[in-house]
């Protein structure tokens, strides 16, 4: 696999988030959220909670940050780190490209990776 297409950059606006899948290799379906931060970069994060296993996509944005809906951890876009208990484990975070207005995420080259 490479980069995939996953939205245009007007799909979303600044602390916005929304759920994508991208095709693994393996022929598995990975979810990701795709973020927009508040200063309109573009970051994509596993879209599973490290801690509650519900979707991050649906959580809220703020600043470098998204915070799950279900129990308020919180995680950095850029490296997948907790931010706020009760999460204690990262969360993958995928490179993204913007090529025109295409947003492309490849989920094969993970620049950060939950241990």
């Amino acid at each position: 696999m490479t980069k995939q297409i996953v939205a245009t950059t007007a799909d979303l606006g600044p602390e916005e988030a929304k759920l994508v899948e991208l095709d693994a290799a393996d022929g598995s379906t990975v979810p990701v959220a795709l973020v927009r931060d508040a200063d309109g970069d573009f970051h994509a994060i596993s879209d599973i909670c490290s801690h509650g296993a519900v979707s991050l996509s649906d959580g809220e944005v703020e600043g470098c940050r998204v915070e799950c809906w279900l129990h308020g951890s919180q995680f950095d876009l850029r490296t997948g780190r907790p931010l706020q208990l009760p999460a204690t484990r990262p969360v993958p975070v995928y490179p993204v490209t913007v090529e025109g207005d295409q947003v492309l995420v490849d989920i094969d080259e993970p620049v950060a990776v939950a241990s």
